[in-house]
C-alpha cells in the first residue's frame, strides 16, 4: 500500500521535476491538441485534484491525532473533477466515497468561478423549473421548499475550492455546521450544489438514480408536483442525473438491478435521462467490468482513461450531451487507480501527475509554479483544518435526531382536513366523475382492499403528483387486486406496471420523491421486501438525517403482508417478520386491521408523507384482504362505511394512535395486538365475555412509533395484560410492548401469545406454530387464574 507521506513526497518530487515549458501559452487558448479545455480551465481541473488530494492527507492527519473519524480516499480517481466540469451545476450528483474533486470542481463550477462550457439550455425550456446557479432548495420548519439565491459576491476560484475544502473538512471532524449532515456523517451533499448525499454502502444509490431520472421526464412531460407548484421540481426540464460508483459496486446486486431497470424501461420506450459514472480502479478481474458494462442492453456505452483530465473530459462531454439531448441512459466507464487504500495502485498513473505534466508541456505552467500552487494549497488546507476543529460537535441526543424523523401532528391532522373540504367542495365534482357518479360511501359496506382502493384513488385525486406503481398494479391491480380500476381512472402516467424487482421499485420511489412526487409503491408480499430493505434503511430512512431536512423523499410503501391462518402459500406468501422494519429509526409502519381504520390511516400516511417528509410503510394483512364477517358467517361485522368527506375529519387517525374496543364489562382484561390478532381477539373476547370476563381489546394499528401512552393507560386499567402476537416470539412486536410496559413501571401481570420462532408452513401445518383465537383464549384463562 502506497503510504499518505510516500505519495505526498512523490508528487513533490515529480513536480519539481517537470521544469518549465518550453513555450509559454495563454490560459485562454484551448489546449494545444485540439481538445475543448483552455489552459484556465485545465488549471482550474488541477485546483480541484489537488484539493481532493490534500483532503485526503489531511483526513489521515486529523485521524493521526484522534480528530478524524472518515478516511475513504479519493486519491487515485481525482479525474472525475472533468466529468463535473463537462455538466451543469444544475445536473443533480449522487456521488459516491471517492468522488472529492467532482465534489470540489461542481463547488467551483456553482460559484461561478468555473465557467460551464456544455451547450446551454434553450431558456424557455427550463425557465419555470431551474436553478439559478449558487441557488439552493430550503425546507423550512413548516416543511414547505423554497428556492433560495443567496445575494454574496462571486468567490475567486482559490475562495471557491476552500469553501469546499471547508465543507470535506467539516464532514472529517464530525463539526454540527457541516453543511450537508451536519455531523451526522462524512457525505459528499449540498442542497445549493445540487449534490445529493449518500451513504458509502456499495451502490445502494444507484437505484434512486434511475427513479430521479424517471420522475424528472415525468414532470418535464407534464406531471405535477405534489403540491402542484414548480418550486416542488427544483431542477432544470433538460436535467442529467449523473451517479458516481466505483468498480467494487459495480458487482453488487443493488447496482445490477438499478442499471438492468434503467435498460428495461429505454427498450420499453421510456426515457431516463442517467450517466452513471463508474470509476474503475482495477480491483475486479481485467477486463470483467468493461465487459459487464458494455453488455448492458439499453444503456450507451462510454469509456476513458480517468487518468487524463482532457480525454475524461472530452468523453464525458459527449457522453452528458447524448444522455441530455436522447434522454436515454447512459455509463462512462473511467479507469483510475487506487491509492492510499485498500490496494497498492501505481502511483506512476497519479491523475494529479499526469494533468501537472499536461500543463507544463502544453506551456501553461512550470513545475515549480505548480508546485508552489500545492504547497499554497496546503497550509490553507491546514489552516482551515485547525478552525473547524474548534466548531462545536453534535452534544445532545435532540441535535442527532432531530431531522430523522419529525412529527408535526397538528399539521398532518389540518392536511386531512383540507383534503376533506376539498374533496367535499371544489373537488366534488371530479370526484363524482373519478368515481363514476358512485362515490365509495354510497356503494354500502366495504371489505379492507376495497377501502384501501377507495382511499388511494381519493388521495390520488387530492395530491396531483400521487404515484401508484409495482408488478402489475396497473393491468392486473396487484396480485390482490387493490388497486384494480385505478390506471383506468387516472392514467398510465399515475399509475403504472414496473419490473418484479422490490430494490428497483423501492428506488423509483426514492428517486420520485426526491423529484416533488409522492411515490406509493406496492411490493407484491413482505417476504419480497426483505430482499430490498436496504433501500428503506440505508437510503429512504437517511435521506433527512445525512442532509438536515434540505432533501426528502416522502414514499408510501404498501406490502401485503403477515400470516394467512390457512398457510396459503407456505413462507413465502405467509412472512410474519416485521422487527426488521421496526428496527429502522423514523420509519412509520402502520399495520390497518379494519376497513374503517384502512382509509383513514392511509390518508394519515400520505399526508405525513407530504408535510414531514415521512417514509411509511402501510403493512396490509393478506387473510384480511376480502373478509367480511367477524363472529358467525353472513354478519358482515367485518365490513365498513366508507366515511364521507365531510367526515374525514373527524375521524382522523394521528401516526401513533391505538384504538381501543370494550367487551362486557371490559375491566377484567387488556388484550393488546394488531393485524389478524384483532380479529381473533375480538372472537376470544366473545367467548370470555360468555364466561363473564369484560375485556378490553387494544388494536395498536401503529407499529412504529407504538402508541405507548394507550398501551399504559389501557393495560393500568385492568392491571392485567395479553399481548398477543402474530408475529414471532424472538424480535417480535410483543418485545416491543412488554419493553414498553416494563420502561413506564406497569406493576401488573402480563403474559404472551405470539407465534413460534419458525417459517410459515404450508397447508394445515401452518396452525401449529401461528397464533389462533383458541390460544388466545387459553392464554386469557392461564392469566387470569394467577
Amino acid at each position: 500500500m502506497t503510504t499518505p507521506h510516500d505519495l505526498d513526497d512523490r508528487l513533490r518530487a515529480e513536480l519539481a521535476a517537470l521544469g518549465a515549458p518550453d513555450q509559454r501559452r495563454d490560459l485562454g487558448e484551448p489546449l494545444p491538441d485540439g481538445g475543448a479545455l483552455t489552459g484556465a480551465q485545465a488549471l482550474a481541473l488541477f485546483d480541484a485534484q489537488l484539493t481532493s488530494r490534500l483532503l485526503d492527507l489531511a483526513g489521515r492527519w486529523l485521524s493521526g491525532f484522534g480528530e478524524g473519524y472518515h478516511t475513504i480516499e479519493s486519491a487515485g480517481h481525482e479525474g472525475d473533477a472533468a466529468v463535473a466540469a463537462a455538466l451543469r451545476p444544475t445536473d443533480p450528483a449522487l456521488l459516491h466515497a471517492r468522488s472529492g474533486a467532482f465534489y470540489c470542481l461542481r463547488a467551483a463550477q456553482a460559484a461561478g468561478a468555473f465557467p460551464v462550457t456544455s451547450p446551454e439550455p434553450e431558456p424557455e425550456e427550463t425557465e419555470a423549473a431551474s436553478l439559478p446557479v449558487g441557488a439552493g432548495i430550503v425546507v423550512d420548519a413548516d416543511g414547505d421548499a423554497t428556492v433560495v439565491v443567496p445575494d454574496l459576491p462571486q468567490p475567486s476560484p482559490d475562495d471557491a475550492f476552500a469553501a469546499a475544502a471547508r465543507d470535506v473538512l467539516r464532514g472529517i471532524v464530525a463539526s454540527a455546521e457541516e453543511p450537508a449532515a451536519g455531523g451526522r456523517a462524512k457525505v459528499f451533499g449540498r442542497a445549493d450544489l445540487a449534490v445529493v448525499p449518500t451513504t458509502s454502502t456499495a451502490g445502494s444509490h444507484l437505484p434512486r438514480a434511475v427513479g430521479l431520472g424517471l420522475a424528472l421526464e415525468r414532470l418535464r412531460r407534464g406531471a405535477r408536483p405534489a403540491d402542484g407548484g414548480a418550486e416542488a421540481a427544483p431542477w432544470p426540464a433538460d436535467a442529467v442525473v449523473v451517479c458516481a460508483f466505483d468498480d467494487g459496486a459495480a458487482d453488487h446486486a443493488t447496482a445490477t438491478a438499478a442499471l438492468n431497470t434503467a435498460g428495461w424501461y429505454d427498450h420499453t420506450g421510456l426515457r431516463i435521462p442517467v450517466l452513471f459514472v463508474c470509476a474503475d480502479g482495477g480491483a475486479s478481474a481485467e477486463g470483467w467490468v468493461a465487459a459487464t458494462l458494455r453488455a448492458r442492453p439499453g444503456i450507451r456505452y462510454f469509456a476513458a482513461d480517468g487518468t487524463d483530465v482532457a480525454a475524461t473530459y472530452r468523453v464525458a462531454a459527449e457522453a452528458a450531451e447524448w444522455v441530455r439531448r436522447q434522454r436515454r441512459p447512459a455509463v462512462l466507464h473511467l479507469s483510475a487507480v487506487r491509492l492510499m487504500e485498500h490496494c497498492d495502485g501505481d502511483a506512476a498513473r497519479d491523475p494529479l501527475l499526469a494533468t501537472a505534466r499536461l500543463l507544463v508541456t502544453s506551456g501553461y505552467a512550470s513545475g515549480e509554479e505548480l508546485l508552489a500552487r500545492y504547497d499554497e494549497r496546503g497550509w490553507q488546507l491546514r489552516r482551515v483544518a485547525e478552525e473547524v476543529l474548534d466548531e462545536p460537535k453534535l452534544a445532545s441526543p435532540v441535535e442527532i435526531v432531530r431531522e430523522l424523523a419529525p412529527r408535526r401532528p397538528v399539521r398532518v391532522s389540518r392536511a386531512v382536513a383540507e383534503a376533506a373540504a376539498h374533496a367535499a367542495g371544489p373537488g366534488a365534482g371530479a370526484r363524482a366523475e373519478a368515481f363514476g357518479g358512485k362515490p365509495p360511501e354510497l356503494t354500502g359496506p366495504l371489505t379492507l382492499a376495497q377501502s384501501i382502493n377507495a382511499a388511494l384513488a381519493d388521495g390520488m385525486l387530492d395530491h396531483p403528483g400521487t404515484a401508484v406503481f409495482g408488478h402489475d398494479v396497473a393491468a392486473r391491480g396487484g396480485v390482490y387486486g387493490v388497486t384494480e380500476g385505478l390506471r383506468d381512472r387516472f392514467g398510465a402516467v399515475r399509475v403504472f406496471d414496473t419490473l418484479p424487482d422490490e430494490t428497483s421499485i423501492l428506488g423509483l420511489g426514492l428517486g420520485a420523491g426526491l423529484a416533488g412526487l409522492l411515490p406509493v409503491p406496492e411490493i407484491r408480499h413482505l417476504t419480497l421486501l426483505h430482499g430490498a430493505e436496504d433501500q428503506l434503511r440505508g437510503e429512504a430512512a437517511t435521506m433527512r438525517f445525512l442532509s438536515r431536512g434540505a432533501f426528502r423523499n416522502p414514499m408510501v410503501v404498501r406490502v401485503p403482508g403477515l400470516a394467512s391462518p390457512e398457510g396459503l402459500g407456505g413462507h413465502d406468501r405467509n412472512d410474519d417478520s416485521l422487527g426488521a422494519l421496526r428496527d429502522v429509526p423514523g420509519l412509520v409502519v402502520a399495520v390497518p386491521a379494519r376497513p374503517d381504520d384502512a382509509a383513514p390511516m392511509l390518508r394519515t400516511c400520505l399526508a405525513a408523507a407530504r408535510v414531514d417528509g415521512s417514509v411509511c410503510v402501510f403493512v396490509e394483512p393478506i387473510a384480511l384482504y376480502h373478509v367480511r364477517d367477524l363472529y358467525t358467517d353472513g354478519d358482515d361485522e367485518w365490513t365498513a362505511e366508507y366515511a364521507e368527506p365531510g367526515a374525514w375529519a373527524d375521524r382522523h387517525v394521528p401516526i401513533g394512535r391505538a384504538r381501543v374496543y370494550g367487551i362486557g364489562s371490559a375491566e377484567d382484561l387488556t388484550i393488546i395486538t394488531f393485524g389478524n390478532g384483532v380479529r381473533m381477539s375480538l372472537r376470544a373476547a366473545a367467548t370470555l365475555a360468555e364466561e363473564g370476563v369484560g375485556s378490553r381489546v387494544v388494536d395498536l394499528r401503529w407499529l412504529a412509533p407504538l402508541p405507548v401512552a394507550d398501551i399504559i393507560r389501557e393495560s393500568s386499567a385492568t392491571g392485567r395484560v395479553l399481548v398477543v402476537d402474530e408475529t414471532r416470539r424472538t424480535g417480535g412486536v410483543g418485545e416491543g410492548v412488554l419493553s414498553a410496559l416494563v420502561d413506564t413501571g406497569y406493576v401488573g401481570a402480563a403474559r404472551r401469545v405470539a407465534a413460534l420462532d419458525s417459517f410459515v408452513p404450508l397447508g394445515p401445518a401452518a396452525r401449529q406454530v401461528l397464533v389462533s383465537a383458541e390460544a388466545i383464549t387459553q392464554g386469557a384463562r392461564t392469566l387470569l387464574a394467577r
